[in-house]
Protein backbone atom coordinates (compact mmCIF):
# COMPACT_ATOMS: atom_id res chain seq x y z
CA UNK A 1 0.00 0.00 0.00
CA UNK A 2 2.72 2.58 0.76
CA UNK A 3 4.08 1.99 -2.74
CA UNK A 4 0.76 2.80 -4.36
CA UNK A 5 -0.59 -0.66 -5.09
CA UNK A 6 -4.37 -0.79 -5.07
CA UNK A 7 -4.82 -4.52 -5.57
CA UNK A 8 -3.17 -7.90 -5.88
CA UNK A 9 -4.09 -11.06 -7.77
CA UNK A 10 -3.59 -14.20 -5.73
CA UNK A 11 -3.20 -17.79 -6.87
CA UNK A 12 -6.18 -20.19 -6.81
CA UNK A 13 -7.37 -20.46 -3.21
CA UNK A 14 -9.13 -23.82 -3.38
CA UNK A 15 -7.87 -27.35 -2.80
CA UNK A 16 -5.64 -28.64 -5.61
CA UNK A 17 -3.80 -31.83 -6.44
CA UNK A 18 -0.31 -32.39 -5.08
CA UNK A 19 2.53 -33.42 -7.40
CA UNK A 20 4.55 -35.22 -4.74
CA UNK A 21 7.83 -33.28 -4.30
CA UNK A 22 7.71 -31.43 -7.61
CA UNK A 23 5.43 -28.63 -6.36
CA UNK A 24 4.86 -27.34 -9.88
CA UNK A 25 2.79 -24.18 -10.32
CA UNK A 26 0.50 -26.35 -12.46
CA UNK A 27 -0.85 -28.25 -9.47
CA UNK A 28 -2.80 -25.18 -8.39
CA UNK A 29 -4.80 -25.37 -11.64
CA UNK A 30 -5.97 -28.92 -10.98
CA UNK A 31 -8.89 -28.48 -8.54
CA UNK A 32 -9.86 -31.33 -6.25
CA UNK A 33 -12.49 -29.41 -4.29
CA UNK A 34 -13.55 -25.89 -3.35
CA UNK A 35 -12.21 -26.21 0.19
CA UNK A 36 -10.07 -23.14 0.88
CA UNK A 37 -6.88 -25.00 1.72
CA UNK A 38 -3.84 -24.85 -0.55
CA UNK A 39 -0.07 -25.11 -0.25
CA UNK A 40 -0.22 -21.41 0.73
CA UNK A 41 -2.45 -21.94 3.75
CA UNK A 42 -5.99 -22.57 4.93
CA UNK A 43 -9.17 -20.49 5.05
CA UNK A 44 -8.14 -18.77 8.28
CA UNK A 45 -4.86 -17.66 6.69
CA UNK A 46 -6.68 -16.41 3.59
CA UNK A 47 -9.17 -14.48 5.75
CA UNK A 48 -6.31 -12.87 7.69
CA UNK A 49 -4.53 -11.85 4.48
CA UNK A 50 -7.74 -10.38 3.08
CA UNK A 51 -8.50 -8.45 6.26
CA UNK A 52 -5.02 -6.94 6.45
CA UNK A 53 -4.87 -6.02 2.76
CA UNK A 54 -8.32 -4.46 2.66
CA UNK A 55 -7.58 -2.46 5.82
CA UNK A 56 -4.89 -0.55 3.93
CA UNK A 57 -6.81 -0.23 0.66
CA UNK A 58 -5.27 -3.16 -1.23
CA UNK A 59 -8.02 -5.16 -2.90
CA UNK A 60 -7.82 -8.92 -3.48
CA UNK A 61 -8.56 -10.57 -6.84
CA UNK A 62 -8.54 -14.37 -6.83
CA UNK A 63 -7.54 -16.58 -9.73
CA UNK A 64 -10.39 -19.10 -9.92
CA UNK A 65 -10.53 -22.42 -11.80
CA UNK A 66 -13.90 -23.99 -12.51
CA UNK A 67 -13.77 -25.00 -16.17
CA UNK A 68 -12.43 -28.38 -15.10
CA UNK A 69 -11.21 -30.55 -12.24
CA UNK A 70 -7.83 -32.20 -11.84
CA UNK A 71 -6.87 -34.91 -14.29
CA UNK A 72 -3.96 -36.29 -12.27
CA UNK A 73 -3.11 -37.35 -8.76
CA UNK A 74 -5.47 -38.75 -6.16
CA UNK A 75 -4.93 -36.59 -3.05
CA UNK A 76 -5.47 -32.90 -2.52
CA UNK A 77 -3.86 -30.16 -0.46
CA UNK A 78 -6.63 -30.52 2.15
CA UNK A 79 -6.32 -34.30 2.20
CA UNK A 80 -9.34 -35.02 0.00
CA UNK A 81 -9.20 -38.07 -2.25
CA UNK A 82 -10.48 -38.45 -5.82
CA UNK A 83 -11.13 -41.31 -8.23
CA UNK A 84 -10.14 -40.13 -11.69
CA UNK A 85 -11.34 -43.30 -13.41
CA UNK A 86 -14.92 -42.70 -12.28
CA UNK A 87 -14.71 -38.88 -12.18
CA UNK A 88 -15.58 -38.91 -8.52
CA UNK A 89 -14.63 -35.82 -6.49
CA UNK A 90 -16.42 -36.47 -3.19
CA UNK A 91 -15.23 -33.34 -1.37
CA UNK A 92 -17.35 -31.13 -3.69
CA UNK A 93 -19.12 -33.52 -4.44
CA UNK A 94 -18.95 -34.05 -8.21
CA UNK A 95 -19.46 -37.32 -10.06
CA UNK A 96 -19.50 -38.37 -13.73
CA UNK A 97 -22.92 -36.81 -14.37
CA UNK A 98 -21.50 -33.34 -13.71
CA UNK A 99 -18.99 -33.48 -16.57
CA UNK A 100 -19.23 -33.21 -20.33
CA UNK A 101 -18.52 -36.43 -22.25
CA UNK A 102 -14.83 -37.00 -22.81
CA UNK A 103 -13.53 -35.65 -26.12
CA UNK A 104 -10.48 -33.87 -27.50
CA UNK A 105 -10.20 -30.38 -28.99
CA UNK A 106 -9.05 -30.69 -32.59
CA UNK A 107 -10.32 -27.38 -33.98
CA UNK A 108 -9.75 -24.23 -31.94
CA UNK A 109 -12.25 -22.41 -34.16
CA UNK A 110 -15.06 -24.82 -33.30
CA UNK A 111 -16.87 -23.34 -30.26
CA UNK A 112 -18.57 -26.65 -29.45
CA UNK A 113 -15.26 -28.49 -29.22
CA UNK A 114 -13.55 -25.67 -27.34
CA UNK A 115 -16.33 -25.38 -24.76
CA UNK A 116 -17.49 -28.99 -24.39
CA UNK A 117 -14.28 -30.99 -24.82
CA UNK A 118 -11.31 -31.40 -22.51
CA UNK A 119 -8.62 -28.75 -22.29
CA UNK A 120 -5.31 -30.63 -22.07
CA UNK A 121 -7.20 -33.76 -21.04
CA UNK A 122 -8.69 -32.16 -17.91
CA UNK A 123 -12.21 -33.41 -16.97
CA UNK A 124 -14.53 -30.71 -18.33
CA UNK A 125 -17.27 -29.54 -15.99
CA UNK A 126 -20.71 -28.88 -17.47
CA UNK A 127 -21.62 -25.39 -16.26
CA UNK A 128 -25.09 -25.90 -17.76
CA UNK A 129 -25.75 -28.46 -15.02
CA UNK A 130 -27.68 -26.90 -12.11
CA UNK A 131 -25.63 -28.67 -9.44
CA UNK A 132 -22.38 -27.47 -11.01
CA UNK A 133 -23.66 -23.90 -11.25
CA UNK A 134 -24.67 -23.96 -7.61
CA UNK A 135 -21.33 -25.31 -6.41
CA UNK A 136 -19.37 -22.75 -8.44
CA UNK A 137 -21.52 -19.85 -7.24
CA UNK A 138 -21.24 -21.03 -3.63
CA UNK A 139 -17.45 -21.16 -3.98
CA UNK A 140 -17.21 -17.66 -5.42
CA UNK A 141 -19.66 -16.26 -2.87
CA UNK A 142 -17.57 -17.69 -0.03
CA UNK A 143 -14.62 -15.72 -1.37
CA UNK A 144 -16.80 -12.60 -1.57
CA UNK A 145 -17.78 -13.15 2.06
CA UNK A 146 -14.06 -13.14 2.86
CA UNK A 147 -13.58 -9.72 1.30
CA UNK A 148 -12.36 -10.31 -2.23
CA UNK A 149 -13.03 -7.65 -4.87
CA UNK A 150 -13.22 -9.91 -7.89
CA UNK A 151 -11.90 -12.80 -9.92
CA UNK A 152 -9.54 -13.72 -12.73
CA UNK A 153 -11.29 -16.67 -14.42
CA UNK A 154 -8.99 -19.35 -15.77
CA UNK A 155 -9.81 -20.79 -19.23
CA UNK A 156 -12.85 -18.55 -19.66
CA UNK A 157 -13.22 -19.13 -23.40
CA UNK A 158 -13.71 -22.85 -22.69
CA UNK A 159 -17.09 -22.19 -21.03
CA UNK A 160 -20.37 -21.10 -22.61
CA UNK A 161 -21.10 -17.37 -22.14
CA UNK A 162 -24.73 -18.08 -21.30
CA UNK A 163 -23.73 -20.44 -18.49
CA UNK A 164 -21.30 -17.88 -17.11
CA UNK A 165 -23.99 -15.19 -17.15
CA UNK A 166 -26.16 -17.39 -14.94
CA UNK A 167 -23.29 -17.88 -12.49
CA UNK A 168 -22.44 -14.15 -12.42
CA UNK A 169 -26.10 -13.41 -11.70
CA UNK A 170 -25.90 -15.53 -8.55
CA UNK A 171 -22.94 -13.72 -7.06
CA UNK A 172 -23.39 -11.56 -3.99
CA UNK A 173 -22.56 -7.89 -3.87
CA UNK A 174 -19.14 -7.14 -2.42
CA UNK A 175 -18.91 -7.29 1.36
CA UNK A 176 -19.43 -3.82 2.85
CA UNK A 177 -17.58 -4.94 5.99
CA UNK A 178 -14.37 -4.66 3.97
CA UNK A 179 -14.97 -1.07 2.90
CA UNK A 180 -16.83 -1.66 -0.36
CA UNK A 181 -19.70 0.67 -1.19
CA UNK A 182 -23.20 -0.78 -0.92
CA UNK A 183 -24.35 -2.69 -4.02
CA UNK A 184 -20.83 -2.92 -5.47
CA UNK A 185 -20.44 -5.88 -7.84
CA UNK A 186 -17.39 -8.14 -8.13
CA UNK A 187 -14.96 -7.38 -10.95
CA UNK A 188 -14.45 -10.31 -13.34
CA UNK A 189 -11.77 -10.73 -15.99
CA UNK A 190 -11.30 -13.82 -18.13
CA UNK A 191 -8.12 -15.53 -19.26
CA UNK A 192 -7.87 -16.30 -22.98
CA UNK A 193 -4.68 -18.00 -24.15
CA UNK A 194 -3.06 -16.17 -27.07
CA UNK A 195 -2.84 -18.05 -30.34
CA UNK A 196 -6.32 -19.53 -30.27
CA UNK A 197 -9.54 -17.77 -31.16
CA UNK A 198 -13.28 -18.11 -31.29
CA UNK A 199 -14.99 -15.86 -33.79
CA UNK A 200 -17.94 -13.57 -33.13
CA UNK A 201 -18.53 -14.39 -29.49
CA UNK A 202 -16.66 -11.71 -27.58
CA UNK A 203 -13.91 -14.08 -26.45
CA UNK A 204 -11.06 -13.44 -28.89
CA UNK A 205 -7.44 -14.29 -28.26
Amino acid sequence: APNGYGGVQVSPANEHNVFNDQRSWMERYGPISYILTTRSGNEAAFADMSRRCNAVGVRIYVDVVFNHMTGSGDTGSAGSRVNLATRDYPAVPYSAEHFNPSCNIYSWNDPIQVRNCELLGLPDLNQGNEWVRTKIADFLNRLIDLGVAGFRVDAMKHMWPGDLEVIWGRLKNLNVNYGFAANSRPFVVGEVIAGYSLQNDGFLA
